[in-house]
């Protein structure tokens, strides 16, 4: 039979449709195209075809905006938002508007446009953490800047226009609604039982067991009870800590490894599934009645990771519900077992 089960932080419900029966074998995806390399603007050796770099790690010998580059950091061609001017917040009647003021940059992985970031060694993968740590340090210095968010997108159908490994960063004026549901629920569950909720939940993973997928000394990755999608996983630091920014040196290695692996079991277990991730931390410091004298102890930066196996349609549209074939024990499990 289906079932309903709530999101414990923000009060969504997803409905698993076991009677869909969707096992893990179904979905496997087909393997993604090569890019022509002459018109990669991410590959080694087309830097000018990029704005000029705002942060690299490179070869000691090597210049600015050209090649001997390890990870690069460049403002995107594109911005959804735009670093220059100021807010000019005003009101249209009812209406609320100011202009698009943000930053949007691109972090390109590897110079390598054939090696995705699971097949990195770990200390590439951490290469690219540090890179996202400096970059959100830096752009947190700009007060116009309320929130930081880091994502991933790999495939076309995930939101991906460049098959070269890259991530993304954009910065925006106001806390997003979803972050903002997010920190509610943490804040109330906070006032009403004295802890976190984000411990509670770890804590109660690691006690089941049944929706853990992989675990080491610093994170854990698991199928959240409430999974939205087939094979959705969330990373826990187990330090209590609300920004990312704030992260140790000796965490990012093991973040980079939490990174690496689940990635890899992903990729095994569905031929390299289009899929999105997504670093979610807390907003930017600044006076807020009520709610940062708790910040630090309620709220916990968090990865989550969204396999694209499944489409969105009318009802999740209409309803905020989801629809989930899958349970994530299955899931959990099903990748468990996957050898890395």
């Amino acid at each position: 039979m289906p079932e309903l089960r709530k999101d414990p932080i923000i009060g969504r419900w997803v409905i698993i449709a076991t009677e869909r029966g969707k096992r893990p074998s179904d979905y496997v995806t087909a393997s993604a195209e090569a890019l022509d390399p002459g018109k990669n603007p991410f590959a080694e050796g087309n830097e000018h075809l990029t704005p000029p770099e705002v942060f690299a790690f490179r070869d000691p010998k090597s210049k600015p905006n050209s090649t001997g580059w390890q990870v690069r950091v460049v403002p995107n061609k594109f911005p959804a938002l735009r670093i220059e001017g100021e807010l000019e917040k005003e009101g249209q009647g009812i209406y609320d508007m100011m202009n698009g003021i943000g930053a949007h940059e691109v972090v390109i992985e590897s110079p390598n446009p054939d090696i995705q970031l699971e097949q990195q060694p770990v200390e590439g993968v951490a290469r690219v953490l540090e890179a996202y740590k400096v970059r959100m340090q830096d752009l947190l210095r700009d007060a116009r800047f309320r929130y930081i968010l880091i994502f991933k997108n790999f495939g076309r159908q995930a939101g991906a226009s460049i098959a070269h490994p890259h991530s993304q960063l954009i910065a925006t004026p106001v806390t997003p609604k979803r972050v903002k549901e997010k920190l509610a629920g943490a804040m109330h569950y906070f006032a009403f039982k004295d802890r976190c909720i984000f411990e509670d939940i770890l804590k109660q993973e690691i006690r089941e067991g049944a929706r853990l997928v992989y675990e080491n000394a610093g994170f854990v990755a698991f199928c959240p009870f409430a999974a939205r999608f087939p094979f959705e996983i969330t990373i826990l630091p187990r330090r209590q800590s609300a920004y990312f920014s704030d992260i140790h040196p000796d965490e990012i290695l093991l973040l980079a490894d939490m990174l690496k692996v689940t990635l890899q079991k992903l990729s095994k277990a569905l031929n390299q599934p289009q899929y999105n991730f997504i670093i979610h931390t807390a907003p930017a410091r600044y006076a807020h009645h009520g709610y940062w004298s708790t910040i630090d102890q309620d709220y916990r930066w968090h990865i989550e990771i969204l396999p694209r196996l499944t489409l969105i349609a009318g009802f999740e549209v209409g309803t905020g519900f989801y629809i989930n074939p899958t349970p994530p024990e299955e899931s959990a499990k099903y990748l468990r077992e996957i050898p890395v």
